[in-house]
């Protein structure tokens, strides 16, 4: 049986997700080509929390709340680059490993030592290609968490590195965040709602993969005509997914090298935003990418949006409580064991004090 509608519906259990699983999982933030040089940084909000992410002058990747030990303004905004991190309230100017350098007018303050002070540090770390926080102190690597999920990238999109950020789409969803990742772990659907999109890939080869704190959706895809976009010159010839838990999707689609990374970000029991962030063997999309953008943007996301609001306002009726997961055990496309996969993991996140 899927997780029960409360758990998509009422405010303690949204905040409940908040606390025990955005705050405790290795949450994404960028690509590495934006944090490679010394004082390159990003600034992001996780769980609702501000977080600065900086290269040192000695090439080390670092991440603190963006919250000044003085009065808590935040720090730096957006992203850039930097030679040291000063808070635009009163000064206070901090280097890039996060100590205190000089406060304005402190001298004469008693018991006041710059040097003990500093920004609190935060989990990070680079993994695929792209750039992940974790809030929680205590929890393990992410490289060490994810068992094979690095090699199968490494292996299905080799060329990560090189990618550069090309564009992005961002959408407002009126739906709990967990029926944005349920619709995304199950291609059950897609036959029934996603006509140009099952003409893009061969759903005779889509497999599914359940690992530990992941999933891998493959399939061949992108070899013939298709109603989707134009695959005539595509030299990615594979429809290859992860999801990566709780709230990352990392997909590499048919056409020149990519990788297309959704982020679904949870606003509310009934409201969650997304951005889709592509990286393309150039800034400039050429025009079988733009095709594919638009497929995306103006096709694919209208009908995964629409399904799941319609999803959000059944399970806030009395005629939902909880609906039976449809098993293929060969687990082919048709099957929703990722998604049982995804229940579990957020059973287990409730668990945790």
């Amino acid at each position: 049986m899927s997780l029960h509608a409360d758990a998509y519906t009422e405010q303690r259990w949204f905040e409940t997700d908040q606390r025990r699983i955005l705050g405790r999982s290795w949450q994404w933030v960028c690509h590495g080509e934006k944090l490679r040089n010394p004082g390159s940084y990003v600034t992001e909000d996780i769980a609702g929390m501000p977080i600065l992410c900086i290269r040192d002058r000695d090439g080390e990747l670092g991440a603190f709340y963006n919250v000044c030990k003085h009065r808590a303004h935040h720090l730096l905004a957006g992203e850039g680059t930097t030679n040291n991190i000063v808070c635009p309230y009163h000064a206070w100017s901090y280097d890039l490993q996060g100590q205190l350098k000089a406060a304005r007018h402190t001298s004469a303050l008693e018991n006041f030592d710059t040097g003990a002070v500093c920004l609190d540090r935060v989990q990070i770390a680079e993994f695929g290609g792209f750039v992940y926080v974790n809030l929680d102190p205590s929890a393990a690597p992410l490289a060490e968490q994810a068992g094979e999920l690095g090699n199968e990238i490494a292996q299905w999109a080799p060329d990560v590195h090189n990618l550069t950020f090309a564009h992005r789409l961002s959408y407002t969803i009126n739906s709990n965040w967990k029926n944005v990742v349920d619709n995304f772990l199950e291609c059950y659907h897609c036959h029934v709602a996603h006509k140009d999109f099952v003409s893009l890939v061969d759903m005779d080869t889509y497999k599914v993969t359940t690992h530990g704190i992941y999933s891998s959706h493959m399939a061949e895809a992108g070899k013939s005509e298709n109603t989707a976009y134009d695959v005539s010159d595509a030299t990615v010839t594979d429809h290859a997914v992860w999801w990566l838990w709780p709230n990352t999707c990392i997909m590499r689609y048919p056409g020149r090298g990519n990788m297309i990374i959704l982020k679904i970000i949870p606003a509310g029991p009934n409201l969650t935003y997304e951005t889709y962030d592509f990286f393309l063997e150039s800034a400039e999309p050429n025009e079988a990418e733009l095709e594919s953008i638009r497929y995306l943007d103006e096709v694919l996301q209208v009908e995964d949006i629409n399904l799941v609001e319609s999803v959000q306002r059944g399970m806030e009726t009395p005629a939902f409580t909880q609906g039976r997961i449809v098993n293929d055990p060969s687990g082919s496309g048709l099957s929703e064991h990722a998604l049982h996969h995804f229940h579990g993991l957020v059973l287990e996140a409730y668990k945790q004090t």
